[in-house]
């Protein structure tokens, strides 16, 4: 099982990355508003704002889609998927796509909550 994070630099392709998720068998994300560590700095710390040319032509925002992934081989799909649908991840500022390792979850649709016996301790 793995948690599946992807930044997305372009909020406009969303609904259409959402499709690639559903179409890889990925059916349950959080999709949240998120905000890059440099806009942030510009903006809200005097000291960098002399950075504000260096952002020109990026987006403040961001969504960031967290998803757990039972089923580990609908990973490499989505992922071609989305480099498609984003327009490749070599190209800058498409996003930022990660896995990481979940060894417990409960709450899953796809699985019944563990018994208090079989609760990790």
């Amino acid at each position: 099982m793995k948690l599946l994070v992807f930044v997305l630099n372009k909020e406009e392709l969303l609904d259409r990355v959402l499709e690639a998720y559903m179409e890889a068998g990925i059916t349950g994300a959080t999709i949240l508003d998120s905000e890059g560590m440099g806009h942030f700095l510009v903006y809200e710390v005097p000291l960098f704002a002399d950075f504000k040319d260096f952002l020109k032509g990026h987006k403040p925002y961001n969504k960031t889609i967290l998803s757990v992934v039972p089923d580990e081989s609908a990973i490499p799909r989505v992922v071609r998927l989305i480099d498609k649908v984003c327009g490749g991840f070599r190209n800058s500022n498409t996003g930022i796509l990660f896995t990481v390792p979940v060894d417990f979850a409960v709450g899953l649709l796809e699985q019944n909550p563990p018994g208090p016996e079989e609760t990790p301790s």
